[in-house]
């Protein structure tokens, strides 16, 4: 019996993003905590994983489907004050703060749905909507995500800097800074 949720023999799934909507945070947190015990991603579990997906800042945000199921998620925000990036963008850029870059965040993809080409797509929806808003697409990495270092590589993204952030007062992070290039 065909699992009715596969593509049959010789089919492609079936790929889409599109705009999150509030029904979709349920369905994101469980992939989330897939990632999470998996990756370690994110690095530190939020009490509200629904509300780190929401945060005040963020502009928009996009859910990845894989044959109609929620595999994946990513979302663009105005920058915050412990964002690295958006400050490291403007200072090179030459321009007045940070208010000209869009943070690019909370990227993730289900463990089973990867190889599919979600993070690339999520990634391009994200750049094309921080350009439509005339914002710089910018993000930051814990540097040990090797895999998400290796995608923003792949997809051309510049390395600005590496820096140290503190997330707490015993813990320190190294964090890689990109910027998307043109």
């Amino acid at each position: 019996m065909n699992d009715a949720s596969a593509p049959a023999a010789g089919e492609r799934a079936v790929r889409q993003v599109r705009r999150r909507t509030d029904a979709d945070l349920g369905a994101c947190v469980q992939v989330l905590a897939e990632v999470h015990e998996r990756d370690g991603y994110p690095v530190n579990w939020p009490d509200h994983p629904g509300g780190w997906l929401s945060g005040p800042e963020l502009l928009a945000a996009w859910v990845a489907e894989l044959d109609g199921r929620i595999v994946g998620h990513i979302g663009l925000s105005r920058a915050a004050a412990d964002d690295a990036a958006p400050a490291l963008w403007s200072s090179r850029e030459g321009v007045s703060g940070a208010a000209a870059a869009a943070v690019v965040g909370r990227l993730f993809v289900a463990p089973a749905a990867r190889g599919h080409g979600i993070g690339e797509l999520l990634m391009a929806r994200a750049t094309r909507e921080a350009r439509e808003r005339d914002l710089h697409p910018v993000l930051d990495v814990v540097a040990s995500d090797a895999s998400a270092v290796a995608l923003y590589e792949r997809l051309g993204w510049e390395l600005l800097a590496t820096v140290e952030q503190r997330w707490s007062p015993r813990r320190t992070v190294t964090v890689h800074c990109y910027a998307a290039t043109g």
